[in-house]
């Protein structure tokens, strides 16, 4: 069974920041692009950043400069450092696990039950 788990939520001030991490098990992840996407209330899921096996990343163009993707392949583990934050980053931020092509197109294989990212103004 595979497993996504999402840790680093969370309260924060406007230009404040705050790091996501994701640790999947149930297979290695090492060779596998991993990625993170977020939903706001009454919005659609929306990619954010993606992380190829190779460290090649991809982001957003709402969150280039400010949020940076990274792994750990040793832990199985991806993050998301998240600076100066905005109220509009507020959103449930999901991990998720699949082919770069599936990333990209938000139709990973994986998600992550989510963890909740509330920036107040």
């Amino acid at each position: 069974q595979v497993q996504l788990v999402e840790s680093g939520g969370g309260l924060v001030q406007a230009g404040g920041s705050l790091r996501l991490s994701c640790a999947a098990s149930g297979r290695t992840f090492s060779f596998s692009p991993m990625g993170w996407f977020r939903q706001a209330p009454g919005k659609e899921r929306e990619f954010v950043a993606a992380i190829s096996w190779r460290t090649v990343t991809s982001y957003a163009d709402s969150v280039k400069g400010r949020f940076t993707i990274s792994r750990d392949n040793a832990k199985n583990t991806v993050y998301l450092q998240m600076n100066s934050l905005r109220p509009e980053d507020t959103a449930v931020y999901y991990c998720a696990a699949g082919p770069w092509e599936g990333l990209l197109s938000s139709r990973p294989d994986y998600w992550g039950q989510g963890t909740q990212v509330t920036v107040s103004s």
